[in-house]
């Protein structure tokens, strides 16, 4: 008797075994199809892998204009060229605004046109708010906007594939200024001067109260660190690059014919 509990045990064993393994092969596309999609995961550009000292400040516009001018006028005593990333709303209220930033030689982008939450609304909804805007900029000023920025810093792989489809890339920023909070700016220039590095990309809005002091007295700063700020259309890659998936730095990639196998497309 004590050899057939034994004996049924093994069996038992073995046809555990061969459960499992059959499970594991049928669960095994479904795993690998899992963890594509986590490979896979779509990111904003942070920041941009650069072997030089070009790093960007950025400007969103969604409320106000009082500061503008200022801002204007100190980047142009510095002779620095920035992105202004503005809201359709904000366009539409400020439309003198909108055109002295491009005549002034800025580049500007796209900041959805209501500042939705994106990430709540559809994929048409998204993209119809985002050609309103297109539309907008480009009857304001006759120039074709291919830079987005998600309202609020929000994304998915919903918002940048809409954004994609209407040929943008999607710009978030490595280090925000704090200037929405109000706080000064000797704290705001403190902080960008702390994490500054070659491909960084700094957030700053055209109406934070404190936001022109301390441009002002930044730019100097960098320059003499020895960093070139630049628009960030200068800063990215725009072809031949890959987006780190856990970090959203963009990456320089050699040419598809020079590539090694395995390096991702």
């Amino acid at each position: 008797m004590l050899i057939v509990v034994r004996g049924r045990r093994l069996l038992f064993g073995l046809m555990l075994l061969l459960a499992g393994a059959l499970v594991a092969r049928l669960l095994s596309p479904f795993v690998l199809s899992v963890t594509s999609m986590v490979r896979e995961r779509r990111v904003p550009i942070y920041k941009v892998e650069r072997d030089d000292r070009k790093m960007s400040i950025s400007f969103d516009a969604t409320w106000g204009a009082d500061q503008t001018d200022e801002i204007l006028d100190i980047l142009d005593e510095h002779g620095v060229k920035t992105t202004f990333f503005l809201a359709g709303y904000w366009a539409e209220k400020y439309p003198d605004y909108v055109r002295k930033i491009v005549a002034r030689g800025h580049e500007i982008g796209n900041h959805s046109y209501e500042h939705p939450h994106f990430n709540s609304l559809s994929k048409s909804r998204i993209i119809e708010d985002l050609k309103r805007n297109h539309d907008l900029l480009r009857q304001l000023t006759g120039t074709e906007p291919f830079l987005f920025r998600p309202p609020f810093g929000e994304y998915s792989d919903k918002v940048i594939e809409a954004a994609e489809e209407l040929g943008y890339f999607t710009i978030q920023w490595s280090i925000d200024s704090l200037d929405w909070k109000d706080v000064s700016a000797s704290f705001m220039v403190e902080r960008v001067m702390e994490r500054a590095g070659p491909g960084e990309i700094v957030l700053f809005h055209n109406a934070g109260r404190h936001t022109p002091e301390a441009v002002r007295e930044l730019l100097p700063k960098l320059k003499a660190a020895g960093y070139e700020v630049v628009p960030i259309s200068q800063l990215i890659y725009r072809e031949d690059f890959m987006i780190e998936s856990h970090s959203g730095v963009q990456k320089r990639l050699p040419p598809k014919d020079q590539r090694d196998e395995g390096v991702p497309e």
